[in-house]
């Protein structure tokens, strides 16, 4: 049984950080490409960062500086650590697992950005 679960989302002011985790089972962790994905009502999910099973990153252009993904093989779990958070980052965030051609999902956390 394949299983992602993030954790740390929740309710924050603008400019403020949250860290989000997403520790993964069933899977050979260490080969798979690890991302966090978000979604907003009304709007296509969209890609905020990815990491490879060698640990190159690439990140969505509306976080880019701001947000920063990491995995650590030892315990199964790949995080995103979001900083100078904005509204417009609110969102359910899903974390994704990729070994082509088969991906899994989490069942998002939210993550809400407001004064």
């Amino acid at each position: 049984q394949v299983r992602l679960v993030e954790s740390g989302g929740g309710l924050v002011q603008p400019g403020e950080s949250l860290r989000l985790s997403c520790a993964a089972s069933g899977i050979v962790f260490s080969i798979y490409a690890m991302a966090w994905y978000r979604q907003v009502p009304g709007k296509q999910r969209e890609l905020v960062a990815v990491i490879t099973s060698g640990r190159s990153t690439r990140y969505g252009d509306s976080v880019k500086g701001r947000f920063a993904i990491s995995r650590d093989n030892t315990k199964n779990t790949v995080y995103l650590e979001m900083n100078s958070l904005k509204p417009e980052d609110t969102g359910v965030y899903y974390c994704n697992a990729a070994l082509t051609p088969t991906d899994y999902w989490g069942q998002g956390t939210q993550v809400t950005v407001s004064s």
